[in-house]
């Protein structure tokens, strides 16, 4: 209704004009087009008032009716009721608002696009959410109220219009130019070294070279003994070089790109590096943006611009900025524009901004709406024209670009642990090689004179006869015994395995990413690997946590339901192009409709008998709330509408129709798209929409509506609302949102007014236990004296540097208060195809599936059903608590009635587990489930098996998370076999993933697809984004990307399984062939008085871990499969083997070792006692030991292998052979045995004694080689 009382409808037909000498209060941030305003002394008496108030006065505005139904009154619960977001990524708690959690990035008049902060310090569980978020997980973003985003009055940024030289003359502003490199020629090798030295073991093998180095520890060559490490440093620092080149590459043609700028009078080229900070620049179509810039003007006479922020966050839809009407109006007329911008200093928030601007006298507030970004592309625009206020590394874009946070797989900190009992062992051979040196030195000092290696005097001719030999004396010859057995046992602990593993990864993502059957065809997606550091990590997984929209459903609304003035609406829908022309006009009883069709790229549902009702030619209470429920749909929201370039034909029943026009909606939310489509289908049709007006086609007659402000949703007030103009020159303000809180500001109305109340709660109960999303809405008009004071207080809020959101949330307070139901929506949100397949198949490979959403609780169940989540035959426990002491006892109450057993029985319990296999298969649903033990149903008929599901709100999570309730809930949701989290914000999301990972070892992956998932699947030790409807921020902060939810039952259980299986035997190989290989060197030196000398070249050892048994390793872990995908598909239970830990444990290091020692000792000693008795000579010997050892080891590895192919045979069998070859080079120059070798070579004979204890027989061997004194101990 009107203001006058008459129907809306019957206004629009009487065909007003728009009044053009009427009275304006004002454009409200330059809504209105002719005219601009200027807050009053009276206004601005009332705005002192409102902001004035303390934070008491302040809460009872706008949130007391919010908390009714909390019964928490106070300013501590209303902090706590809605989590404040601390990153970029986080969002707001979306409850049944269309927008669903989605950053805006429309907004008028200066209106903010949505508010972080609430009234008081961030809470304790935000605190240490956000530091864990930031210090472990990467996330470079503050907490609490984005402090880096806060607009601080006494510190702002000035920007002098058109005016570079007096912009920068004052302020120190970064130029244009980026890097993205991390190096320069003069900082490459340094900083290269720097980093790559982080890797503890990369110091290891450091301080190894270094040892050999010194003369009294030259066991290898020196030259030699670098090759491994410049080796790994090398490839390293080569393929960091190369990435930064192209960054190099990168940056230059960035750099050097150019723009038109306004200099001399004229727009003239100029390169993106040299433009500075106030100058004014010309965009046109297609171009992207070169820096931040507040627009001045567009070749739209009504300052809009359609941009694309692909570059940006990775959404591909167009978004509307705006450019101030009074500027815009200057630039259409080619006049120049001089002024001040007072904006905020540059911060990481890409989705708000905040300033003012003064030009001619006057002040206006500068908004999200008013700025575009660096890296966005113009878009359907001819050109705009704005001024440059941030530049360089100061532009949102490049203060975003922090690289992804770094995890490491599970398996590399065990293999860490398995290294510290390598180096253990280490110690151990080094300690019994230096003490038995110093007990056979201690034996035979009388003989030192006489022995060739220890003898103290030279008696050979020439300048040194009788000098003195180097001897340091039995304890000094002691420890360089210690320190030379480092040295030759040194590849004891791989280095070869961290290139080895880097290259498997490298290879399993190759294979991943072209796996054909997890391609989308929808979205033309493939797979994506975007971290190598976690493949094995898919084959542990033990916990999934997944958002529910765009996630688990295909985020495409349809909408379905309506229930209007209490009465339900949508039980049958037929086709909206279905109806025949002559059913129509029968309806409005007027024959042909007059104007256009409009015809949508979907079809779209509609209900006869609602139709029939929005054609009546009555007025009536129903009817007129039918007109203003599908008016608010059509006008209360952010949508662009596309039409199509001309009228066209369609075909309509049996006729062809002409007059047809095509429309689009554009919008950053599926939910308004739907809503927005569905009121054109049922004969309001959003057909333009400009900075200050909108027009609506109601069956066939143009409604032109001035919008005078729009407050869009934010996660306080939970709803939005537009002030709309109408042509009889009456205001409505129309609102929609969530029922929790547009209920509280219903008006106390007649008993009609209380029977649609409960009749559309009852409707809405319906709407979500169908699993369709919903909200309410509802409008009221506004006086005179209430939309001046609206006015007067919106200008002041819009234009304030300071708490801008705030003082916008509050001026809404005032206007979204005692307004008139009109109705409630359901729109259906439908599931992914295989969703329900998937996550069954999950569940029997015993991984749990929670699903984390903001719906509300009933549409949360009936998703849960419908996806094969939740069963009927669960017991469902519902926490939905507004205190801590309700929380506490609904959660003892749950424990006693399930007895669910405490953490320490658990673990207990845990561990008898773990040690019997056969229970992971029986139990494969429920394998952690052990806290839990059978409860009694109350029937006396026995003990029976319980199948629990907990479901729990956001509410609740705030009093569970910030008190000492997290073990009580970790206890209860570690006893169902689902959990479900309701109306929970991000953070809240990282919490409960944080809750698994603090209080167990299991592994957790996070699975989303909008930016309010980021939190979450950064927090857990895998994260996928969803290729999905909501743009790509879960997928820049992905470690995988998928196109579709079904896909994660074959990266997990095929994918996952294979990975795992290589990887773990992968490092237990590496460590079983340089154990052997390092016990066998071990053996000899025993066997040559603790000596230190060694058999093998050095080129040898070296070629050993690089070429001879290196190269099959790499292709069994990228090509070996122990089971075929479509066995590990058909049997889910077999992932159970990453859960057992079957590939690598402790067990099997410690079996891989013992088998290592006899082998050794076989390796050793066949060859020894075969050629006891010849004479060939040590290094002949050596050689066979090194063809030996690199025999058994590749059969070793065969006969391990599950499935071969051609290119196993090549590089297993081939090592074999490269090894002979490279054997039979070495051998036959005689440089290479000892190569660089400071001492002169010198022919020696020497015995190898073996002293047998039992009969005190001794054996000797003559035995010649070609070796330095330095080299060995002779008896």
């Amino acid at each position: 209704m009107s203001s006058g009382g008459q129907p809306l409808l019957h206004s629009a037909e009487l065909s007003y004009p728009v009044p053009r000498n009427r009275t304006r209060v004002g454009s409200l941030g330059c809504l209105c087009t002719t005219t601009s305003f200027t807050s009053s002394s009276t206004c601005d008496e009332a705005s002192t008032d409102l902001f004035g108030l303390n934070e008491q006065e302040i809460i009872s505005l706008e949130e007391t009716d919010q908390l009714k139904p909390l019964e928490r009154p106070s300013s501590r619960a209303t902090r706590r009721l809605f989590y404040s977001v601390g990153s970029q990524y986080a969002e707001d708690l979306y409850l049944e608002h269309p927008t669903r959690d989605r950053k805006r990035l429309v907004s008028w008049g200066g209106m903010e696009r949505r508010t972080f902060e609430i009234s008081g310090t961030p809470s304790r569980v935000e605190e240490k959410l956000q530091e864990r978020l930031n210090k472990s997980e990467g996330l470079h973003f503050k907490n609490g109220q984005l402090d880096d985003g806060i607009f601080r009055e006494q510190n702002p940024r000035l920007i002098y219009i058109g005016d570079p030289k007096r912009t920068n003359d004052k302020y120190e502003f970064a130029s244009n130019e980026i890097r993205t490199s991390k190096y320069t020629l003069l900082t490459f090798l340094p900083k290269n070294l720097f980093i790559q030295f982080h890797r503890v073991a990369y110091l290891y093998f450091l301080a190894i070279a270094a040892l050999n180095q010194l003369p009294p520890l030259a066991v290898f060559g020196r030259t030699v003994s670098l090759f491994p490490l410049l080796f790994v440093l090398s490839v390293t620092a080569v393929k960091d070089g190369y990435e930064d080149w192209r960054r190099h590459r990168s940056d230059r043609k960035e750099n050097n790109r150019e723009a038109l700028v306004f200099q001399s009078g004229q727009f003239e080229p100029k390169k993106w590096k040299k433009i500075q900070a106030g100058e004014v620049v010309k965009i046109c179509a297609d171009e992207t943006i070169p820096c931040d810039i507040v627009l001045l003007g567009t070749s739209d006479p009504s300052g809009i611009a359609y941009i694309q922020t692909m570059n940006l966050d990775g959404e591909s839809n167009l978004k509307t900025r705006y450019a101030r009407q009074e500027t815009a109006s200057i630039v259409a007329d080619g006049g120049s524009i001089s002024g001040l911008v007072r904006c905020e200093q540059p911060n990481r928030n890409i989705y708000e901004f905040t300033g003012n601007m003064d030009f001619r006298g006057h002040k206006f507030p500068l908004s999200q709406s008013n700025i575009i970004l660096r890296g966005c592309q113009l878009k359907n625009t001819e050109w705009v024209i704005g001024v440059v206020v941030y530049t360089g590394r100061e532009t949102k874009a490049m203060l975003n670009s922090a690289a992804s946070p770094a995890k490491r797989s599970k398996l590399e900190s065990y293999m860490n642990r398995e290294t510290l009992w390598l180096s253990v062992f280490l110690l151990i051979m080094c300690s019994v090689v230096a003490l038995g040196m110093g007990l056979w030195l201690e034996r035979h000092k009388e003989q030192l004179d006489t022995m060739p290696y220890y003898r103290k005097r030279y008696f050979t001719q020439g300048r040194k006869n009788g000098t003195t030999f180097k001897y340091y004396g039995i304890p000094m010859e002691t420890f360089f015994s210690f320190l030379s057995s480092i040295i030759v046992f040194q590849i004891m602990i791989p280095i070869s395995l961290y290139i080895t593993m880097e290259l498997v990864r490298l290879g399993q993502s190759y294979f991943m990413i072209g796996d054909k059957h997890m391609y989308d065809s929808s979205t033309d997606s493939r797979f994506q690997c975007r971290s190598l550091n976690i493949n094995e990590d898919l084959g542990q997984i033990r916990y999934i946590f997944s958002d529910k929209t765009g996630t688990l459903t295909q985020n495409k609304m349809e909408f379905r339901r309506a229930s209007v003035y209490g009465k339900n609406y949508g039980a049958s829908l037929l086709s909206a192009e279905s109806l025949q022309d002559e059913s129509f006009a029968g309806l409005t009883g007027k024959g042909e409709v007059p104007g256009k069709k409009w015809k949508h790229k979907s079809d779209i549902g509609v209900d006869l008998e609602l139709m029939e009702l929005l054609h009546r030619q009555i007025d009536g209470e129903e009817r007129t709330a039918a007109h203003d429920f599908f008016l608010t749909l059509a006008a209360c929201n952010t949508v662009i509408p596309i039409l199509s370039q001309g009228p066209s034909c369609a075909l309509i029943g049996s006729d062809v129709r002409e007059n047809i026009e095509a429309i689009d909606y554009q919008g950053e939310s599926p939910d308004e798209q739907a809503l927005v489509a569905a009121a054109s289908a049922y004969g309001y049709t959003l057909c333009e929409r400009t900075s200050g007006h909108i027009v609506i086609d109601v069956n066939g007659e143009k409604l032109r509506l001035d919008v005078l402000g729009l407050h869009e949703f934010d996660s306080v007030r939970k709803r939005m609302s537009v002030v709309i103009r109408f042509p009889d020159n009456s205001v409505k303000v129309l609102v929609k949102g969530a029922d929790t809180s547009m209920f509280s500001i219903l008006a106390k109305g007649t008993e009609k007014d209380d029977y649609v109340r409960i009749a559309t709660q009852g409707h809405l109960t319906q709407y979500s236990s169908l699993g369709l999303r919903t909200l309410a809405v509802a409008a009221r008009d506004l006086s005179d004296a209430e939309l001046e004071e609206w006015q007067c207080r919106y200008e002041d809020a819009s234009t304030s540097l300071t708490d801008r959101s705030t003082k916008l949330r509050q001026t809404a307070a005032l206007i979204e208060c005692n307004l008139r139901l009109l109705g409630a929506t359901g729109i259906e949100d439908k599931l992914q195809d295989g969703v329900p397949e998937a996550i069954e198949s999950l569940r029997q490979a015993g991984i749990k599936v929670w699903v984390l959403t903001g719906d509300k609780q009933e549409t949360a169940i009936s998703i849960g059903l419908s996806c094969k989540l939740l069963t009927t035959d669960m017991h469902q426990i519902i926490i939905n608590g507004t205190s801590e002491d309700e929380c506490r006892n609904l959660l003892a109450e749950a424990k006693a009635k399930y007895c669910v057993r405490s953490s320490y029985y658990r673990d207990q319990n845990w561990k008898w587990r773990k040690d019997d296999g056969k229970s992971y298969l029986e139990m494969p649903d429920d394998s952690k489930n052990v806290n839990r033990i059978p409860w009694n149903s109350g029937k006396g008929e026995g003990m029976t098996s319980a199948s629990l599901a907990l479901i729990i709100d956001g509410n609740s999570l705030v009093y569970i998370l910030e008190k000492d309730l997290e073990s009580e809930l970790f206890d209860l949701a570690t006893s169902c076999r689902v959990v479900l989290c309701c109306r929970v914000a991000p953070l809240q999301k990282a919490g409960i993933v944080d809750l698994i990972k603090s209080h167990t070892d299991d592994m957790t992956l996070a699975i989303g697809d909008g930016a309010n998932d980021v939190s979450m699947i950064q927090m857990a030790d895998v994260g996928v984004g969803i290729c999905g409807q909501e743009g790509r921020q879960a997928v820049m902060a992905s470690d995988f990307a998928m196109g579709q939810f079904r896909f994660l039952k074959r990266l997990l259980l095929v994918h996952g399984h294979w990975n795992y299986q290589r990887v773990g035997y992968l490092v237990l190989y590496n460590f079983y062939r340089n154990a052997v290989f390092v016990l066998m060197l071990f053996w000899y030196i025993l066997c040559t008085a603790f000596s230190t000398t060694s058999a093998l070249t050095d080129w040898s050892s070296v070629f050993y871990s690089v070429i001879y048994t290196s190269i099959p390793t790499i292709f069994v872990g990228v090509l070996d499969k122990d089971l075929s995908h479509r066995t590990l598909l058909q049997y889910p239970k077999l992932y159970g083997a990453g859960h057992r830990q079957e590939s690598y444990n402790l067990h099997l290091f410690w079996i891989t070792m013992l088998d290592t020692l006899w082998q050794s000792l076989v390796l050793f000693y066949i060859p020894l006692f075969t050629y006891k008795e010849s004479s060939i000579d040590i290094w002949s010997l050596g050689s066979l030991w090194t063809i030996a050892v690199v025999v058994l080891v590749n059969m070793h590895l065969a006969m391990d292998i599950q499935r071969w192919v051609i290119i196993t045979h090549a590089a297993v069998w081939g090592s074999i052979i490269i090894t002979f070859g490279c054997m039979a080079i070495l051998d036959s120059i005689p440089v290479f045995p000892k190569l660089l070798d400071d001492l002169s070579s010198c022919e020696v004979t020497y015995i190898l004694a073996y002293d047998f204890a039992h009969n005190n027989h001794s054996i000797t061997t003559s035995l010649s080689l070609q070796s330095s004194p330095s080299d060995f101990l002779a008896f």
